[in-house]
């Protein structure tokens, strides 16, 4: 099907980009990326900053999920914890 002679909108721009990234890339990449992302921002930012989003972020996923979620993300976590070298 021919493409129509409409610009394309950053929105589908930045998806058509990721796809492009992600089908060059493995995991190794976006690790290593986000590793020297981590490290820039921590240069940049104080304990108090981590704290913030932190609370930020436990509260913004608190009002998202039940107690059911947390049960089950915590069953998990015991079973990985409790069985070194298998993912739960």
């Amino acid at each position: 099907m021919a493409r129509s002679q409409s610009k394309m909108t950053r929105e589908e721009a930045g998806r058509l980009g990721g796809l492009a990234t992600a089908k060059n890339h493995g995991k190794a990449f976006y690790k290593q990326i986000g590793q020297k992302g981590g490290e820039a921002t921590s240069k940049t930012h104080n304990r108090e900053f981590y704290q913030e989003i932190g609370q930020k972020g436990g509260e913004a996923t608190s009002q998202k999920h039940d107690k059911g979620f947390y049960r089950e993300i915590g069953r998990k976590g015991g079973i990985a914890r409790s069985k070194p070298g298998i993912e739960a």
